[in-house]
């Protein structure tokens, strides 16, 4: 357990800005910033960040909270695990009760396999520079591809021996479930090790922790494969992850550029030459989702191909999607006979960075160059390149960078503007005819149907108010509202309305006001808006955070470009007149639908059979509707009827 005194320092220590740029690149609006949200797909930034308030809020998922929950719910972090992050990232020593790794084993079904994972990096990093096979093959390997020290300890590098199972023994001896080194794949259906005789890369989630691993064979086999990875579990699924991001994201934002090699040693040895912005795909296309990644953190793109890369056709193909989620996307093939990790211990980082300057293309630069040139003199092949470049092109979703890629395709092929729109806009209707064709297959969009009985329930118009009380009370409910200090606006507003509680139509308003009054009755200090953030119901806590960060920010533009200057304060700033005018408001719509629905009883009954229940109606009615003209002249409404 960690102890509350700790919890509570890591969360004041805690900056949502700092916290969330270790993920999202964002840009600063009037006092907030914005986004990419991580948590969705989306191609206008909707995600908002307030360093002032210290929470976020996507507007488009609705997803919302502090430091800690971002951390929980991006990362798939228990919470104990996300205040240990946060407590690493901060430099926060805690004080946690101290529990066996059994235990902890035990607490939850994640958190046993990260603490399996660790013990796994940690028994490779053993094997590799303890044990004699260790350094003889292992580290002789890594010393050869002159991976320094720091780096082979940085990236956790390590050595899977060859016997048959000396891991799962140690990891089962440590009281490790045998059942879940199955499950992260590092123990066979025979009780044996998985990973054997292979040098071993740990392959790291965007904060750092270890979710899989691959293992390379050092001796030639031509029955095993060069490379083998952990199975997907819950903590690592393949499409959603890029090698080397955890070290990379920084110089990825810095840099406003991410550099995607093959290899898992490419990474490595650009890594040590200082370039630290790249990643690997692991030998595969790029998939969405780690497309979406990258776009967290740049929109720039540059992809190396090994100069003697057969599979660079096929690799353009699947670069479409780069396109179609509008990434800048530039490509480079290095010589002959050299991947990245050999030509920059041959030329050198200040070179390998000029000779990717010098001939990075875009994406159908690339793509046309390359087409050109394996079709040589072919009339047919030459004949084809107009048709694949078209499918190419027309995945870009921006008309004027279409625009421009029509032009390169122009002069490259030497052919007539239209042929290409031509050709491109067949294959965007053949594009438009497939998502039309999906559409139709789907089952129909179901139409709402009310019942009579739903009418009743119908708030009209009475819920927007109600949710501004709530705001009121959530926001500034615990501040005084006179200078004496004596009266709070939740105090204020509980009293004035508190006749009129039970007329609430929205139960999670009613919700708030009754806990406001509940606190008043009980003489208990009035809540803050953290409280509902930090709330455990989910439905405030999202209310909460809502009301306190706004997809709106007041221009600069106003003061600094057009000298207007505000002539009172901003509502939160405001709340005495806000909760004032608020409540004017509130009661003012109350009161009309009370006199309708005493109206409605006036008209149904007998006057003769209860003559004195009749003039109480009466007297009420015009109670009610002196309170409303008295209320209409305050907020300058007009009553009609």
């Amino acid at each position: 357990m960690i102890h509350p005194a700790s919890i509570q320092e890591v969360l004041e220590k805690c900056q949502i800005d700092d916290v969330v740029r270790d993920f999202v690149t964002l840009q600063r609006r009037g006092s907030n910033l914005i986004g990419l949200c991580p948590f969705h797909n989306e191609k206008s930034p909707s995600f908002s960040v307030s360093p002032s308030k210290n929470i976020f809020k996507c507007f488009g998922c609705g997803k919302g909270g502090d430091s800690l929950h971002f951390v929980m719910e991006l990362e798939n972090l228990s919470f104990p695990d996300a205040i240990r992050y946060l407590a690493q990232k901060y430099k926060i020593e805690l004080d946690e009760t101290v529990t066996s790794e059994v235990q902890k084993d035990e607490q939850k079904h994640l958190e046993s396999l990260y603490l399996i994972n660790d013990f796994a990096v940690k028994f490779y990093a053993k094997q590799l520079w303890e044990s004699e096979r260790g350094r003889n093959i292992g580290l002789s390997y890594f010393k050869h591809r002159e991976f320094r020290e720091e780096i082979i300890n940085e990236f956790k590098l390590g050595f899977a021996p060859e016997s048959g199972n000396a891991l799962t023994a140690e990891a089962v001896k440590m009281g490790y479930s045998l059942e879940y080194l199955q499950k992260l794949g590092l123990t066979n259906s025979q009780g044996n090790d998985f990973f054997r005789g292979r040098v071993m890369f740990p392959i790291f989630n965007m904060s750092g922790k270890i979710i899989a691993f691959a293992g390379r064979i050092l001796i030639k086999d031509t029955k095993a494969p060069k490379y083998i990875n952990s199975p997907e579990t819950e903590i690592y699924v393949k499409s959603k992850t890029l090698f080397g991001m955890n070290f990379a994201r920084k110089m990825i934002q810095k840099e406003d550029e991410c550099i995607i090699t093959e290899g898992y040693t490419d990474v490595l040895s650009l890594h040590q030459a200082g370039i630290s912005n790249v990643v690997a795909s692991s030998g595969t296309s790029l998939t969405r989702d780690q497309i979406r990644l990258i776009k967290r953190l740049t929109e720039n793109v540059l992809i190396l191909f090994d100069g003697d890369n057969a599979g660079v056709n096929a690799a353009i193909r699947g670069l479409g999607l780069t396109l179609e989620e509008d990434l800048n996307v530039r490509l480079v093939t290095l010589p002959e006979g050299d991947d990245p990790d050999s030509f920059i211990q041959k030329v050198g980082s200040q070179q390998f960075k000029e000779y990717l300057d010098k001939n990075a293309k875009n994406l159908v630069q690339f793509e046309m160059t390359h087409l050109l040139k394996s079709a040589g003199d072919n009339p047919q092949q030459r004949a084809s390149i107009l048709s694949q470049i078209a499918v190419t092109i027309s995945k870009v979703r921006n008309p004027l960078k279409r625009e421009s890629f029509v032009k390169i395709c122009k002069d490259l092929l030497q052919i007539d503007e239209n042929a290409i729109l031509f050709e491109i806009n067949r294959h965007l209707k053949k594009d438009l005819e497939k998502a039309s064709s999906e559409r139709d297959t789907n089952e129909p969009t179901p139409i709402l149907e009310f019942k009579d009985s739903d009418y009743d329930n119908l708030s009209l118009g009475d819920e927007h108010q109600e949710r501004d009380i709530a705001r009121i009370l959530i926001l500034s409910g615990n501040q005084y509202i006179d200078e004496n200090k004596e009266v709070m606006v939740g105090h204020f507003i509980i009293q004035n309305i508190k006749d009129i509680i039970n007329g609430f139509d929205h139960p999670l308003y009613k919700r708030v006001v009754e806990l406001f009054l509940q606190h008043s009755m009980d003489g208990i200090a009035f809540p803050d808006a953290a409280f509902f953030i930090n709330h455990e119901a989910s439905e405030l806590k999202n209310l909460a955070v809502s009301f306190t960060i706004s997809p709106y920010t007041l221009s600069e533009n106003w003061e600094k470009k057009w000298d207007i200057f505000l002539s009172q304060k901003i509502p939160e700033e405001n709340f005495i007149k806000d909760a004032s005018d608020s409540l004017k408001r509130f009661r003012f719509r109350k009161i009309g639908k009370l006199i309708r629905e005493n109206l409605m009883v006036l008209k149904k009954m007998d006057v003769l059979q209860n003559e004195a229940l009749y003039m109480n109606h009466l007297k009420l009615h015009l109670r009610l509707k002196e309170a409303q003209a008295s209320l209409a002249k305050e907020t300058g409404t007009v009553v009609v009827g």
